[in-house]
């Protein structure tokens, strides 16, 4: 894939998501971070260290933009750190992972897969830090699973329509 191409598309959704979806906090529990689909649909064959910078500049991005101080570097540096490890235990033959994740290169079941465990992940990680609190972990997990429902649905909607 050609990094100009990829770079334009990555610096789009970063505006799409400070411009739009950041001013979408619908009925206080529903933020879709689709930033994330940056990280999720990045190549697999770069060095995993290069992963996790690149999860920690994206994340510091929307911490600078959202000033959330460093809940979105640490949840971007934690998907990075598991993704390949996931994507070992989703994909049987890794071989087809030489490009860019996508659904043409996994599969729909298996871009599922990936894409909502490590969306959880990333909002679960994001809501507990901003909240710094047990007391209100019903509110946390409320917000997880509307924020993660939304933003999958989009993460997988651009996939299929990209690859359709």
């Amino acid at each position: 894939m050609d990094w100009t191409k990829q770079l334009g598309r990555y610096i789009l959704v970063m505006v799409l998501q400070v411009l739009l979806f950041d001013q979408l906090q619908l009925l206080g529990v529903c933020h879709p971070y689709i930033y994330v689909l940056c990280l999720l649909m990045m190549p697999i064959t770069l060095p995993h260290s290069v992963d996790m910078l690149i999860g920690a500049a994206v994340g510091l991005i929307m911490d600078i933009f959202c000033n959330s101080l460093g809940v979105h570097t640490a949840a971007c540096i934690f998907i990075m750190f598991i993704r390949p490890y996931l994507l070992g235990a989703i994909v049987s033959d890794k071989d087809r992972l030489n490009e860019q994740i996508s659904l043409h290169s996994i599969g729909m079941e298996a871009l599922i897969k990936y894409v909502v465990i490590l969306v959880l992940v990333h909002h679960l990680t994001v809501f507990s830090l901003a909240a710094w609190s047990w007391y209100h972990i019903g509110f946390v997990l409320l917000e997880t699973l509307v924020s993660s429902l939304i933003t999958i649905l989009i993460i997988i909607g651009y996939n299929a329509l990209r690859y359709r």
